[in-house]
């Protein structure tokens, strides 16, 4: 199903589920049972069929015919089975809680599940990201029962408070609610057990398996967008209940600051962690540290950041979960703001076995990390070495190696004084916007002057830097609205010219990722370093087999450094590809924008046209 329409189910959804309640839940009911009546008439088939056949045997008037009969029967009586009785749940990842090691928490539970009048929890899980969850699972397939599993991630409790974890966990419990919408938690438990049907079967080739996918493949779609706003409204009620037991104020401040530091932790610290592999050969277990530094106040311009980026995103249909702003507007009538800070923590909720865990997470991520770790450390000692290269040769830098350095620089350390080497480039070349774009984020916060000349020369002259100087503008006048000062014009000009900004870039990126995948290209334009360290960040994509890179200019921005990275994953579905591409998106650092294209027959590009265009591979896995 495209997109659009698929969009436009959910749109259709949640006008039905507004209009008459009542009647989009009876419309969901008979949705969702045509799928166990495909699965029913499918096993009544397949026995009448087999009592057919069994009777002509029994008869003595079995053909030659019935063999295939009989085939097409047992293999549509095992695809029923295997669609009503998938199997008992999967057990979650992490350490295996119990009341007798952590009594705290589960008292804390008790008086959430009492207040909520739900079901008890079967097995509670600690596990290692900054998130909690509640999952009812199906327990032998469609027509079983359920397993309550809670998962709750040991950074959540180090960077909130009791109270808030409380929020939290309610939040989760109100999806188990007495009296709740036991529809959605069926819906919930047949949809699960209808997807594990389907990954069981991808890699069967037979005729009663592929009928089933293309059953699959026209179904799911309509019953995800068919049950998406049952599935919205449930998010918003789950925070009805955290507001009502725990206060609206303390659940929208948990909202709030879960989200800065969340953000915290995936921008700032992680990236903060593997640079200290410059100093240590061996890695080093993040969660010690990581609990430390969640109990100090975020910075005031990365919280505003991290907030401001956050009340950007919209609810859109790629997640049930609201947005930030629209979720703390329901529970409060009020706009997000930042909260007061968590500093205690809610770690000791586990009890004494809480370093002990500590331990064993550090001791995983260490092992899971091990020749990661060994290979970044490298690539930073490469750093180090391309840096004191380019310091010796400082009296006759030219520009592109002086920005090089400061590039390089700030990727060993986040602090490094760079401002004197972009300063060197803008008394040569005043409009760089390289020069001006990094100037502009190490600036002090107290040189707000020079800031703002920096942007306006961004925006002015460089239209490929025009959405950094817009948010970067943008975020410059709010600070100064929390002062004294305030320039009511200038905030709806950058506002203005940010959303500008951004329909340029969209459009911009569009037209890149429709255009034909060579138009343009030529010889990849990166130095000796820069091929060196790519090379380095694609090691750590295993399923990559080979990659190929090109430069692809366009006249529109002609200071923006365009590559395409074409590369060969041959083991990947097109699933999985999809996952891979992402993540070199997320990942790989380059100067400028990168395009990915994977190269495989149903792929935009071919090996053989990688190879024409680009020539020789600019990486090869070793076996």
């Amino acid at each position: 199903m495209e997109q659009a329409d698929f969009i436009h189910l959910v749109r259709e959804s949640e006008i039905e589920s507004a209009k008459d309640s009542a009647a989009y839940r009876r419309s969901v009911i008979r949705f969702a049972l045509l799928g166990y009546l495909w699965v029913v008439g499918c096993l009544v088939l397949s026995l009448a069929i087999l009592a057919f056949v069994v009777t002509q045997a029994v008869r003595g008037q079995f053909r030659g015919g019935y063999v295939l009969a009989l085939v097409f029967a047992l293999g549509l009586l095992w695809t029923s089975f295997k669609a009503l009785w998938t199997g008992p749940a999967d057990e979650p990842e992490g350490i295996a809680i119990t009341e007798a090691d952590a009594p705290d928490l589960f008292k804390t539970l008790d008086r959430i599940r009492r207040k909520v009048k739900g079901p008890a929890i079967d097995a509670v899980y600690l596990q290692d990201d900054c998130n909690a969850a509640i999952w009812q699972r199906p327990r032998f397939g469609m027509l079983g029962g359920s397993v309550n599993y809670l998962m709750i991630g040991l950074p959540l409790l180090m960077a909130l408070d009791k109270a808030r974890v409380m929020a939290v966990l309610a939040h989760e419990y109100g999806h188990l609610r007495e009296n709740h919408n036991r529809l959605s938690a069926w819906v919930y438990r047949s949809r699960r057990a209808w997807l594990k049907l389907y990954y069981s079967m991808r890699e069967d080739d037979g005729p009663m398996a592929a009928a089933t996918r293309s059953f699959l493949n026209w179904y799911f779609p309509r019953f995800a967008a068919k049950t998406f706003a049952m599935a919205r409204q449930d998010e918003y009620e789950a925070d009805r209940i955290a507001a009502k037991l725990l206060g609206a104020d303390v659940a929208a401040a948990t909202l709030t600051e879960l989200e800065v530091k969340a953000a915290w932790l995936s921008d700032a610290f992680w990236g903060q962690h593997w640079r200290s592999a410059a100093q240590h050969p061996l890695p080093q277990g993040p969660f010690s540290a990581m609990q430390d530094m969640l109990r100090l106040k975020p910075e005031p311009a990365f919280a505003q950041q991290a907030l401001r980026q956050a009340l950007a995103r919209i609810s859109d249909v790629d997640d049930t979960h609201p947005a930030l702003r629209d979720r703390v507007e329901a529970i409060s009538g009020e706009r997000p703001g930042l909260p007061s800070w968590s500093t205690k923590g809610a770690v000791s909720l586990l009890g004494p076995k809480a370093a002990e865990w500590m331990q064993q997470f550090d001791a995983r991520w260490c092992k899971d990390n091990a020749s990661t770790w060994k290979q970044h450390h490298a690539r930073m000692a490469r750093w180090q070495q391309h840096a004191q290269q380019l310091r010796a040769n400082a009296a006759h830098s030219s520009n592109a190696e002086l920005i090089e350095r400061a590039r390089i620089e700030r990727k060993i350390d986040r602090q490094a004084p760079v401002r004197q080497l972009y300063e060197q480039v803008l008394a040569r070349d005043a409009q760089h916007p390289g020069a001006l774009a990094g100037l502009s984020a190490c600036l002090p916060t107290s040189d707000t002057a020079l800031q703002q000349k920096c942007l306006e020369a961004l925006w002015q002259t460089a239209p490929s830097y025009r959405p950094y100087a817009t948010r970067a503008m943008v975020g410059l006048l709010e600070a100064q609205a929390k002062q004294s000062s305030y320039d009511a014009g200038a905030m709806r000009l950058w506002r203005d010219r940010a959303r500008e900004a951004e329909l340029q870039q969209q459009s911009f990126f569009d037209s890149l990722q429709q255009a034909p995948v060579f138009q343009g290209t030529r010889v990849n334009d990166l130095s000796a370093f820069e091929l060196a360290d790519l090379r380095g960040e694609l090691a750590l994509f295993k399923p990559i087999s080979q990659a190929w890179l090109l430069s692809k200019p366009d006249s529109r921005m002609p200071e923006l450094r365009i590559h395409l990275l074409l590369v060969q994953a041959p083991r990947l579905n097109e699933e999985q590809r999809s996952e891979l591409r992402r993540a070199l998106y997320a990942d790989i650092d380059l100067p400028g924008m990168l395009l990915v294209v994977c190269v495989g027959p149903d792929e935009p590009a071919s090996e053989e046209e990688a190879r024409r265009h680009a020539r020789q591979p600019i990486y090869l896995a070793t076996l």
